[in-house]
């Protein structure tokens, strides 16, 4: 048998650690002595010390490893995969954060850039559309739309007619969700059903618009400068806005090559 001090020494772990796992019922040490209170552990406990510290690696918490112990591996392969997709979930969520994180770190430089947007007013003429609305759980989340969209188009003998756009509506106080319609400009019959309408989208006299070159992710800086404008220049917004995507992944390998105009409704 072995001293702990000892039998942490082999097996690489603390002192602190043994006694932890001891507290923990995990792994006891298999003689305690009376008079000294020295903790003894024998050789036999290694294999169940080293599956603690794997499963510990591997995100397992010291409940969820007290409850495979006693069990063959082959009896634990559920829990395995159940962790396996948890970390995996963790992994995108990760990815996600570090797009965020580049994004916002690109932002900071294109703030000490100083990036430049014209802003124009104009008018927008009436245009014959096939859209569907629907509530979303974020600005990203409409891919499923646009799909609904285009396989009901293509059923019928309308031409799309570029460029597509989505109109982002005011939502009611309390409502986290989104609510957007995306659109395509139609030409030749079609009709509506339950889910997409065909209709004539209203012109607007003024439309603040800016137009963006560069990936979605840096679209913001767009917003930041016509809303700016929009309220230096004492207008006031009277819509929904539109965003019109005139050049985007469907012909663009390069993000940084992709074009977008933002328009917002605007009056005196």
């Amino acid at each position: 048998m072995f001293k702990i001090g000892d039998f942490a020494k082999l097996n690489k772990v603390t002192i602190s650690t043994l006694r932890h796992y001891d507290a923990a019922d995990l792994l006891k040490p298999v003689r305690i002595d009376d008079f000294t209170g020295y903790r003894y552990y024998s050789a036999n406990q290694m294999p169940r010390l080293n599956r603690i510290l794997a499963l510990k690696d591997m995100g397992f918490s010291l409940e969820e490893i007290r409850c495979t112990l006693e069990k063959r591996m082959s009896d634990i392969s559920f829990l395995l995969e159940v962790k396996e997709k948890e970390v995996e979930g963790k992994i995108k969520e990760e990815r996600a954060r570090l797009t965020k994180l580049r994004v916002f770190m690109d932002y900071c430089k294109q703030e000490d850039v100083n990036m430049e947007y014209d802003i124009i007013i104009k008018k927008v003429e009436p245009l014959k559309v096939a859209g569907v609305r629907d509530f979303i759980p974020n600005y990203s989340e409409q891919g499923h739309l646009w799909e609904e969209l285009a396989g009901y188009i293509g059923k019928s003998n309308a031409k799309i007619v570029p460029p597509c756009m989505v109109i982002y509506y005011n939502v009611p106080e309390g409502e986290e969700r989104v609510d957007c319609e995306v659109i395509e400009p139609v030409q030749g019959l079609i009709e509506s059903n339950d889910r997409i309408k065909i209709k004539t989208l209203a012109g607007e006299e003024q439309m603040a618009c800016v137009v963006h070159m560069g990936s979605y992710g840096k679209l913001h800086l767009a917003y930041t400068a016509v809303l700016k404008w929009i309220e230096e220049n004492e207008y006031s917004i009277t819509g929904p806005h539109r965003e019109l995507y005139l050049m985007g992944e469907w012909d663009c390998k390069n993000e940084e090559d992709y074009v977008t105009e933002v328009q917002f409704p605007v009056s005196k």
